[in-house]
C-alpha cells in the first residue's frame, strides 16, 4: 500500500501515446474500479471529516488538507450503493478535475496499471442509461469499470450552463446557423453539456463517443470526396476517451493530408499545465479547461469570426 500511496504523484506524466494509468480501487465489495492517475493529486488515509450542514448526502463532510478544505465524497453512495461504512479504516483520493479540488472515499486503493486506450471499451449496451461508467476494461481476468467523474459532480455540485450577456450577438449567432461543429466525449453528462452550449451558440452539431468513432466518421468522410475542414467549423474533443484518445485522435488527423486543416480544440478535465505542452506536440489548436460554457462559446465565435473574416 505505501508503495502505491507515495507512488501516484511520480507518474502522472505520460506521454500521448494511447496510454493511461489507472489507479485501482475498491469501493463495497471484490468489484474493481479505476480512475485515471493523471486526475489524482494525493491518497491518504481518511482524515477527520466535519460535517456541513446542508450539502448533499454524498458528501460525508470536508476537511483540512494542505491548508485548504477539500469536500470528500462518498464515492460508492454517489454511484447509487450503500455508503462506506468504516470511515478511519478508509481512504481518501484527492483529485481534481475541472480546476476543482475534491476527495473520493473509497474502501481501498489496490494499485496503479499502465494500459493502453484501445483497450479500454465503452460500457455494454445493456448496462442502461442510469449507470455511473464511461468505460470498462479487463485486468487479470476481473472486470474493471471506470467511473463517469463528471457525471457524479454535475449531480453533487452543478455548474451554471448559461452563456453569459455579451458573449454572443444576433450578427454571430446568424453566421453560426450555417456552421457545423464536430465533438466527441465518453461522458454522456459531458456530451449534453457541449451540445447544448454549442447550440445556444447556433450551430449545428454532431456529437460521437469516442476519439476511434470520431476518426472512422472521418475517414468515411475524406472517402466520400468531402474535406472535414470545409464541413465542420471545428472539431471538440475529449482527451481521455476509450479505444482511441483525443491526443491520439489529433495525431492521426494531422498526419492525413486529406484532414490535417480540421480545426482542433481538446477539451478536457485534465491538468492545464501538462495539455498545454501535448497540444503542440500533437498539433492541436488550442486547449480548453472543462466546462465553461462562457470559454467554449467565445472559442467558436472566434472560429467564427476567422472563418467568416468577422
Amino acid at each position: 500500500m505505501a508503495g502505491v500511496l507515495d507512488s501516484v504523484n511520480q507518474r502522472t506524466q505520460l506521454v500521448g501515446q494511447n496510454r493511461l494509468e489507472l489507479l485501482l480501487f475498491r469501493l463495497n465489495g471484490s468489484q474493481l474500479y479505476g480512475i485515471n492517475v493523471f486526475k489524482v493529486k494525493e491518497v491518504l488515509q481518511c482524515p477527520k471529516l466535519t460535517i456541513m450542514p446542508k450539502s448533499s448526502p454524498v458528501v460525508r463532510g470536508v476537511a483540512s488538507i494542505r491548508g485548504g478544505t477539500i469536500p470528500i465524497l462518498d464515492l460508492s453512495m454517489a454511484t447509487g450503493k450503500a455508503p462506506l461504512r468504516s470511515l478511519e479504516n478508509s481512504f481518501v483520493i484527492i483529485t481534481e478535475y475541472n480546476t476543482k479540488v475534491q476527495g473520493f472515499l473509497v474502501h481501498s486503493v489496490e494499485r496503479i496499471v499502465n494500459m493502453n486506450w484501445e483497450g479500454i471499451h465503452p460500457p455494454p449496451k445493456g448496462a442502461g442509461r442510469d449507470h455511473y461508467l464511461t468505460a470498462v476494461t479487463h485486468l487479470d481476468q476481473q472486470l474493471v469499470e471506470i467511473i463517469d467523474v463528471e457525471k457524479i459532480l454535475a449531480e453533487v455540485a452543478p455548474t451554471s450552463e448559461v452563456i453569459s450577456d455579451g458573449v454572443l450577438n444576433q450578427q454571430v449567432q446568424a453566421k453560426a446557423m450555417t456552421k457545423r461543429v464536430l465533438t466527441c466525449d465518453d461522458s454522456s453528462v459531458a456530451r449534453k453539456q457541449v451540445t447544448r452550449c454549442l447550440q445556444t451558440v447556433g450551430v449545428e452539431v454532431v456529437a460521437l463517443n469516442d476519439g476511434r468513432q470520431a476518426l472512422d466518421y472521418l475517414k468515411a468522410m475524406v472517402e466520400e470526396g468531402k474535406n472535414p475542414a470545409d464541413e465542420f467549423l471545428m472539431l471538440i474533443s475529449d482527451i481521455e476517451m476509450p479505444e482511441m484518445d483525443g491526443y491520439t485522435l489529433t495525431a492521426e488527423i494531422r498526419a492525413d493530408p486529406r484532414m490535417q486543416k480540421l480545426h482542433i480544440i481538446l477539451h478536457t478535465s485534465l491538468s492545464g499545465v501538462f495539455n498545454q505542452a501535448m497540444v503542440k506536440k500533437v498539433g492541436a489548436d488550442d486547449f480548453l479547461a472543462k466546462f465553461r460554457p462562457d470559454d467554449l462559446a467565445s472559442r467558436v465565435v472566434e472560429r467564427i469570426n476567422v472563418v467568416d473574416g468577422g
